[in-house]
């Protein structure tokens, strides 16, 4: 299983890979080896397409003989374009997932390629059932409990690979978080393509959903994946604020600090309203951290408005920024529109971006030294150092003695108080308090 894009692709992967092995398959430890290669793909940007078809024909090159079954958005996205499926075997799309292990057996009889791109409904379309029950040996589980977009932003080919929102039943999420607690799992992150129109279309909330995931025993932190800014408003964050398991770590999806840019992008505030919040969430929780996505170069970004941008980017002082250039994208509104920015200087402006942004998250990591925080301790680094994360999700490396190194190893999936002395380019160092 060869997972590629967001969180929602993760569990999605888990999701198959559970009921692969329910059907009486084994996972290989070697991919060059292996029967039957899933590749769930991402085609948020035109180089995403770019990774997935290297990497098929990799695949292909590497194990002659092996079955290749492609899925997730790119063929849903695109499912009349076949040359995007050169040398798969299967090939299934998001309305189509549940048929792997059916259209695997069925490939196996016939050796007939099999392509089963399902449309998603404009309305109606109920969220698909599926859960987990673990999550490939990690400490904490991703969940998914929303699908689809109906903002339609002008550069995005998503909604059209996810289809219109919809969103968990309640009573499926409870049921779902109390297996992954009795696994073991201390703390869960909601996902979703559009996280925070969850319950639109049921009558429910976002806050719904974490109270609950907070109300589950077992679970002692619940974070939640990227979220529109727009969505939240006071009252969201007043119910957020008194879940005392709720993690105050924000990714509010900025994409441009520039009003005009975002008008263009059919992005739904301003750079003032996007302030507003995070000066909101500032003051409802304690040591809150903020990360976000930034697209330079959008078609018709001026120097002015990328100058804007930057000094809006500067303002907030971001934990973590994700810096990208705009990649246009067949079918969408942004790729038919003018004065399109040439990838130099796209180029040079994401190089721009991500030093001022590489400044800010120096800063956040400098104002985590001298507290004391409970961390999340995931493994033990090869360099002798134990890892794991803050509750606004810092990441934390823990000086341990080498000689200590075995007893250490039962704290892995549980958490100590770290007192943070001092911080390096992507994280703190800390020590344990005793």
């Amino acid at each position: 299983m060869i997972t590629l894009g967001c969180k929602v692709n993760q569990y999605e992967s888990q999701v198959m890979r559970e009921n692969l092995i329910k059907s009486g398959y084994m996972p290989s430890d070697n991919k060059e080896i292996a029967d039957i290669t899933v590749i769930n793909t991402c085609t948020v940007t035109s180089v995403s397409d770019s990774k997935n078809r290297k990497l098929i024909r990799r695949i292909r090159r590497e194990n002659p003989h092996g079955i290749i079954v492609l899925t997730g958005c790119m063929p849903q996205a695109f499912p009349d374009d076949t040359s995007l499926f050169e040398g798969c075997d299967i090939v299934l799309g998001n309305a189509s997932r549940k048929m792997l292990v059916p259209s695997i057996e069925r490939y196996l009889s016939g050796k007939q390629q099999i392509i089963d791109i399902t449309e998603h409904q404009n309305s109606g379309e109920e969220f698909e059932s599926m859960a987990i029950s673990d999550f490939d040996e990690r400490t904490r589980a991703f969940v998914k409990i929303e699908d689809g977009c109906n903002r339609f932003c002008s550069y995005c080919i998503i909604p059209y690979a996810r289809g219109r929102v919809r969103s968990k039943k309640l009573s499926q999420l409870k049921e779902e978080i109390e297996a992954l607690a009795q696994k073991g799992y201390k703390e869960v992150v909601l996902v979703g393509i559009n996280l925070c129109a969850f319950g639109q279309d049921t009558g429910s909330n976002l806050c719904d959903a974490v109270d609950v995931a907070c109300a589950v025993d077992g679970i002692e932190r619940v974070r939640l994946g990227s979220i529109e800014p727009e969505k939240m408003d006071k009252e969201t964050i007043k119910r957020l604020s008194v879940q005392k398991k709720f993690c105050p770590q924000f990714h509010l999806s900025l994409q441009s600090g520039c009003d005009e840019t975002l008008k263009r992008m059919n992005r739904h505030y301003t750079s003032a309203e996007y302030m507003d919040i995070v000066k909101n969430l500032s003051e409802a929780f304690e040591n809150p951290a903020f990360t976000t996505d930034v697209m330079v170069g959008f078609a018709g970004e001026t120097e002015e408005e990328f100058q804007k941008s930057l000094d809006f980017v500067k303002s907030v002082g971001f934990a973590k920024v994700h810096v990208f250039s705009y990649s246009r994208r067949k079918g969408t509104v942004a790729d038919k529109m003018p004065n399109q920015v040439s990838p130099e200087e796209k180029d040079r402006r994401s190089k721009i971006m991500i030093e001022e942004t590489d400044k800010s998250r120096l800063g956040f990591l400098a104002s985590q030294k001298g507290r004391t925080e409970p961390v999340l301790i995931e493994t033990i680094r090869r360099d002798g150092f134990l890892e794991g994360y803050t509750k606004n999700y810092t990441h934390v490396k823990i000086k341990i003695n080498k000689e200590d190194e075995e007893s250490f190893k039962k704290l892995c999936g549980t958490f100590a108080d770290v007192y943070i002395e001092s911080c390096e380019k992507d994280c703190c160092i800390g020590s344990l308090v005793r």
